[in-house]
């Protein structure tokens, strides 16, 4: 079963900037797209970022502009550079498989809040 850990998040002033990394246990990371998805409070999961294998890249309308998915197969690991958060970027990040693995990380934590 894969394994998926999320890091980076914290408590940061609006317009401020974050990294998140998320680690993926497995041979085939390389093969696959891959997303960052959050939970705000009170609302559903939402994808807001993929990256496919080729390195092409999708977001979510709400943060383009803004937010910035990469990935170093190398390392397993996928990065979302989050710059001029907004109070409304608030929320529980995960990464999962762009069709989602049935088993979820544990998510990191991002607040936006002055």
């Amino acid at each position: 079963q894969v394994q998926l850990v999320e890091s980076g998040g914290g408590l940061v002033q609006p317009g401020g900037s974050l990294r998140l990394s998320c680690v993926v246990s497995g041979r085939i990371f390389r093969l696959i797209a891959m997303g960052w998805y959050r939970q705000a409070p009170g609302k559903q999961r939402e994808l807001v970022a993929t990256i496919r294998s080729d390195g092409s890249t999708t977001y979510a309308d709400s943060v383009k502009g803004r937010f910035t998915i990469s990935r170093l197969n190398a390392k397993n690991t996928m990065y979302l550079q989050m710059n001029n958060l907004k109070p409304e970027d608030t929320g529980v990040y995960y990464c999962n498989r762009n069709d989602p693995w049935s088993n979820w990380g544990q998510g990191t934590q991002v607040t936006v809040s002055s």
